[in-house]
């Protein structure tokens, strides 16, 4: 556990309160008491330079000279509703989520870094019964894995209040294609406000290198969906993420946007999307997912550091995420079912040279296999020229084979395809007057983050025909 050290004595008023402080709300602590220790005298001297201030607090690495309680609050994730400390990490989008979530409602969270205590990883795989499930967050002593925005609510007691509010434009969806329809509604001076359901930056957020995109030869997509967020602020864009919409309605002209914590209030509404990742559909799947089966390089790949994985799936995302872990990963292996890859040749030309990358085709995946523990131990194949059945041995497996549109919630509300992608005519209308569809989740959309960047904008356009007209 994150360790805590009271540097002090036992004649300090402030040592006093903060050891009463730590006392009351049952944090464990170790008080070393600078006139018994010359070493810990020297230590605080040296953190305050040359001042001899105490108490002086270690949290883990990181000192505090003479914190109030309100600094220990912060610090240490103490609350009216319990403690709340947040196991997660930097690169995680629904722990980035779950951090602003908490900071917008004033609750004090302490953070700990997975990637940064080996000790850490080990108590979340312990708490989600083997799966590293990233938030683990612990409040008044009970634990929770991912929780959404509406479980944080209810625990903590978060009173929100009703939006009365009634926006331009609600964009559903924060990707390339709803912050770029934000960036022109707002340019036009209509007030936009995006909900997103995990984290700003949609499936780019989550790709690690982009080379196709105009003006960057290179940039990692959180860099790059990070500069169109700020874009977005500066013009004035309401931002919200962890709001899930359940449910749209029209009342006169105005749209009601029911998320699972409260409703929105727009003139026009804008279905923003995307899609998320397809499953093989195979036994074992579901069981594994998030303790070994995985869709994501950029969110789960550090996990794999010097180890064994393979990767399911032959177009551009299974062979750019390949090259990607290959970077840390001890070995790649990358199957398809087809008889060759079919990710373009500037991906394909890079595969030869890459010495820890192995390729396989005509590859069916059967099953996955766990081991006597449950744990995620391979994935068996058959070949399909030759009928012969193996299984390959790994830590962790990706799957990258499609992506299925975000558009459950939708059905019954507007035209959708028979593969669930909305139907629209000229500048992304729907079916239903002031209801528009931009992105991956629009048929015939070309799943490229500049392309979903022209959809925001021809969005951004019908809103404005239908506010003025």
């Amino acid at each position: 556990m994150l360790n805590i050290k009271l540097y002090g004595a036992d004649w300090c008023p402030d040592c006093l309160r903060a050891k009463a402080y730590l006392k009351e709300n049952n944090i464990d602590y170790e008080f070393i008491d600078v006139d018994l220790d010359k070493e810990a005298t020297t230590l605080v001297e040296t953190i305050n330079k040359g001042k001899r201030i105490i108490p002086t607090i270690f949290i883990g690495e990181k000192p505090y000279t003479n914190p109030d309680n309100g600094v220990l609050a912060d610090a240490l994730g103490i609350n009216e509703a319990g403690r709340v400390i947040l196991y997660g990490a930097d690169w995680c989008p629904d722990c980035r989520r779950a951090k602003s979530y908490l900071r917008d409602n004033g609750i004090f969270f302490q953070f700990i870094d997975v990637d940064e205590h080996e000790w850490a990883t080990e108590e979340v795989t312990k708490i989600n019964k083997g799966k590293r499930i990233i938030p683990t967050i612990i409040i008044d002593g009970k634990p929770y894995s991912n929780p959404d925005n509406a479980v944080l609510q209810e625990v903590l007691a978060i009173d929100v209040e009703k939006e009365t509010k009634v926006y331009d434009t609600i964009i559903i969806g924060g990707g390339a294609a709803g912050l770029t329809t934000s960036i022109y509604a707002q340019r036009d001076r209509f007030d936009t406000l995006i909900l997103e359901k995990k984290n700003i930056g949609g499936n780019a957020f989550l790709t690690e290198k982009i080379e196709n995109y105009p003006g960057f030869s290179t940039i990692s997509g959180p860099e790059l969906m990070a500069k169109m967020e700020e874009h977005a602020k500066i013009y004035g864009a309401t931002i919200k993420t962890g709001e899930e919409v359940i449910d749209i309605k029209k009342e006169g002209d105005v749209f009601h946007i029911k998320t699972k914590t409260t409703t929105h209030l727009g003139r026009t509404v804008v279905l923003a999307t995307g899609s998320t990742y397809r499953t093989l559909g195979i036994p074992n799947e579901s069981e594994l997912i998030g303790a070994g089966v995985h869709f994501c390089a950029t969110c789960d790949g550090a996990f794999y550091r010097d180890k064994d994985i393979i990767v399911v799936g032959g177009g551009n995302s299974a062979v750019e995420e390949s090259i990607f872990l290959s970077g840390f990963v001890k070995s790649v292996k990358i199957i398809t079912n087809s008889d060759q890859f079919t990710a373009t040749e500037t991906y394909m030309e890079k595969l030869p040279t890459i010495e820890n990358i192995e390729t396989f085709t005509n590859k069916d995946s059967l099953e996955f296999v766990a081991d006597e523990k449950g744990l995620f131990a391979g994935l068996k194949v058959k070949d399909t020229v030759t009928g012969e059945e193996e299984t390959l041995h790994a830590d962790g497996a990706f799957i990258f084979i499609g992506l299925l549109p975000n558009t459950k919630t939708f059905k019954g509300l507007i035209d959708l395809n028979d593969r669930g992608f909305i139907q629209t005519t000229g500048m992304g209308q729907t079916s239903v007057e002031g209801i528009f569809a931009a992105g991956d989740v629009r048929e015939g959309a070309i799943a490229q983050v500049a392309a979903a960047t022209g959809e925001g904008i021809l969005s951004a356009y019908g809103i404005r025909a239908y506010l003025k007209g």
